[in-house]
């Protein structure tokens, strides 16, 4: 790290200190004038016909200003889940909105919602894969599937494959997509070695901290709205809005507001139906959900079915891919499944790839993306594969791997070759791991060691950022995205990298989408990836024009000045000098002859930095019980560069644990009717620090070739291969395969007894 001044330092968080103590305010912690509080009554049933809807009650409570239903709102075309509105006749899930109720308080909204009276008539439901492809099943969209989710592009998880459209009579199937290469029987024929196996996970949701909310307040004057929200998004958010409304872009300003936890979540949802209500009402309204709302009303993970299948020859050579993805996506379609399929093939040299997705409706709520995006299940599927086949073909696990790990100048997913990768730089060094050396004596003592990598391609979107010297001597930047992982301090170490600035001199200001430049949305380890080339662009240049200015000052060469300790000065002459915010200062003042420096860094990447990661996996199982006790967790991860490792190694962390819930824990159940059995944190359970278990980081650094400084996306690969590190631990300790998550005692238990 000799090379740079500032990169590479582990750096506290720079808004730490405000979220521990309390002091950051979030989107639930705004009060504006004359604001009303918002609360859904949500539909009991999974799928029934509206027969009346009785607000007296609800009315009568002191403080309740407004029921509104879908008749009191203009009628939108739901052509995506974020335009479904409140229901209109029907009601095609549990939980969703019906009415909502506007009071002067959060408690009387809640009061409300409870006493509004709604007559159903109950239809019958599909609320399983099985049910919704049944021959004569009741068909949920019987006059057309509209669009669907449009966040996963954000997400870096664009679908591949061909679509294939269904032109027959209307059914819960909601596309398909197909994707061939090579011979696929041939080569399963040839094969010496044939693993397959069928593996299924449920919903599962991004359980944040915060839930979800908005504040809204219309503008008289044009129609249109200012919104505060917890947004992954604020552009998309304006974007949707605006839409809705039917007014330009331009009448519609977005903040977002500092984010307790998003994971994909909170790319859309509810924006434009809490604008069009606060537009109709003339006032502004407040609508954050409670935990269950969470639970019930949101956007989790799609269940997943996968038939895999993998031949391989006697020497190791992977020859053949063959999976068959069915997804469950909720009311909504979704083209997550497509992915799944795709990211199951996307990192392993083979010819012959016969990849395939079935889409399926069903009368639940609807799916959206989640960290990494369908990528655990997928990669549990091939790596558990991998290490059956290395069992069969009497070859070690990571060498088997590594033989068939892709490598630059591959053939890449979507088309074109592979940049510069670190997959085999990964297995290298989770190779030499000591959990990984000692297995055999972990297997001696009763425990199971097990390994696994995945990878991720990563988002892309352009984006840009401002950069102006302050009078006293601070650098300011200025984006317009949201911060879910400490970016801002990252972006600090670059700017002041670029600038030649201690970080402690650098101020980031998140702004609306009024004033801010583009920024982008904040999913698919793209953020810094592609945003931090914008801010390192800014910055140079902001350098530039401050140097420009004190060469003209000195009457010297710009190349012959340099910024230390905050001021700038001739080289080999440190008396010359002058302070930063004095220089800021020639060029904000009366008279001045300078231009300020105020400059502008801008991006569109379009090359990708695929990142990898690989964990070990020390379990002990159970036999009596069928407990699995994760015992030690390592987290091997090629981040390119790592800007700040102190945060980056709490993304290798925070994406494990979640993965850890994957696999163990976490499980949205709904019974035969569609109603949600875990809809609070007392029934869905997720994994707390004791259950997390000892996690062992290890940074590898393989410099992209695009990003800032060298840097990779490093949100979304610590969550991809850990259901299958841990399912391979079980079966090293057991000689048990699991294949359905999560792998819970009862699950393990039944294995048990079967084998």
């Amino acid at each position: 790290m000799s090379d740079f001044s500032y990169v590479g330092l582990p750096t506290p968080l720079i808004d730490g200190p405000a979220k521990i103590t309390g002091n950051l305010k979030f989107t639930g912690d705004l009060k504006l004038a004359g604001m009303l509080h918002a609360r859904f009554v949500l539909s009991t049933y999974a799928h029934a016909n509206i027969s009346g809807i009785d607000s007296s009650a609800a009315l009568a409570v002191p403080g309740v200003q407004r029921v509104l239903t879908a008749d009191d709102l203009p009628e939108v075309t739901p052509s995506s889940r974020a335009k479904l509105m409140l229901a209109r006749d029907r009601v095609i899930f549990v939980g969703q909105p019906i009415a909502m109720v506007l009071a002067d308080t959060p408690a009387a909204a809640a009061d409300g919602a409870e006493l509004v009276d709604v007559d159903y008539e109950p239809l019958e439901a599909v609320t399983s894969i099985d049910a919704a492809l049944a021959e004569g099943a009741p068909v949920i969209w019987p006059t057309g599937i509209p669009t669907g989710a449009e966040d996963e592009a954000a997400h870096g998880a664009d679908t591949g494959g061909e679509s294939e459209e269904d032109e027959g009579e209307a059914s819960n199937i909601a596309g398909k997509t197909h994707t061939a290469k090579g011979d696929v029987a041939a080569a399963f024929a040839r094969a010496d070695v044939l693993v397959e196996q069928t593996f299924e996970t449920p919903m599962v949701h991004q359980s944040s901290i915060e839930t979800q909310g908005w504040v809204v307040q219309p503008n008289p004057i044009n129609g249109g709205v200012t919104m505060w929200g917890s947004l992954q998004s604020p552009f998309g958010a304006r974007q949707d809005v605006a839409n809705t409304l039917g007014v330009p872009e331009s009448d519609v300003n977005v903040y977002g507001m500092p984010v307790g936890g998003g994971f994909g979540a909170k790319f859309g949802l509810y924006e434009p139906l809490i604008a069009l209500v606060s537009v109709t009402v003339g006032r502004p309204v407040s609508l954050i959900l409670t935990r269950g709302e969470e639970l019930l009303t949101t956007n989790p993970a799609p269940a997943l079915r996968v038939q895999a299948k993998l031949g391989f020859s006697a020497d190791g050579s992977l020859l053949a891919m063959q999976s068959n993805v069915i997804a469950d996506t909720g009311v909504y379609p979704s083209g997550l499944g497509g992915f799944a399929a795709m990211q199951f093939a996307s990192f392993y040299r083979c010819e012959n790839l016969l990849l395939e997705s079935t889409n399926v409706v069903t009368n639940k709520q609807s799916v959206g993306a989640y960290r990494a995006p369908t990528s655990p299940t997928a990669f549990m599927a091939v790596e558990t594969l991998f290490d059956e086949a290395a069992v069969a073909l009497g070859i070690d696990p990571v060498e088997l791997r590594l033989k068939n790990a892709a490598r630059v100048g591959d053939p890449a997913p979507g088309g074109g070759d592979f940049p510069v990768i670190g997959m085999v730089e990964t297995l290298e060094a989770a190779r030499e791991h000591p959990l990984w050396r000692n297995r055999e004596e972990s297997r001696a003592q009763g425990r199971g060691v097990g390994i696994a990598i995945g990878g991720w391609m990563g988002g892309l979107e352009p984006g840009a950022s401002v950069c102006k010297l302050n009078r006293d001597g601070v650098l300011q930047v200025q984006i317009g995205t949201a911060d879910l992982s400490g970016t801002p301090t990252s972006f600090a170490l670059l700017a002041a990298e670029a600038y030649g600035i201690e970080p402690e001199r650098v101020r980031f200001v998140y702004s609306d989408t009024d004033s801010a430049p583009y920024g982008g949305g904040v999913g698919g380890s793209k953020t810094l990836y592609t945003l931090g080339a914008a801010v390192v662009r800014a910055a140079e240049e902001a350098r530039r024009q401050t140097l420009a200015i004190a060469a003209e000052e000195f009457e010297v060469s710009a190349e012959d000045l340099e910024i230390v300790d905050g001021r700038v000065q001739v080289r080999g002459f440190p008396d010359r000098s002058i302070g930063l915010g004095d220089l800021a200062g020639k060029a904000m003042t009366f008279d001045g002859k300078y231009e300020p420096v105020h400059s502008n860094g801008r991006q569109a990447i379009t090359d990708r930095a695929p990142s990898f990661c690989a964990q070990i996996a020390e379990v002990e199982v159970d036999e009596e019980t069928g407990d699995v006790n994760l015992l030690n967790l390592a987290v091997v991860q090629d981040v390119g560069r790592a800007i700040n490792p102190l945060a980056v190694e709490g993304q290798m962390q925070g994406g494990a644990v979640q993965g850890v819930g994957w696999a163990l824990l976490e499980e949205m159940r709904y019974d035969e009717d569609g109603q949600l059995l875990t809809g609070s944190w007392m029934d869905y359970a997720m994994p707390d620090a004791v259950q997390a278990a000892p996690i062992d980081t290890q940074i590898v650094e393989v410099p992209s070739v695009s990003g800032p400084y060298g840097a990779r996306g490093v949100g979304e690969p610590p969550v991809i291969p850990t259901v299958a590190a841990i399912a391979n631990a079980v079966a090293h300790a057991t000689g048990v395969r699991m294949t359905q998550t999560p792998m819970t005692a009862p699950r393990v238990l039944t294995a048990l007894r079967e084998r």
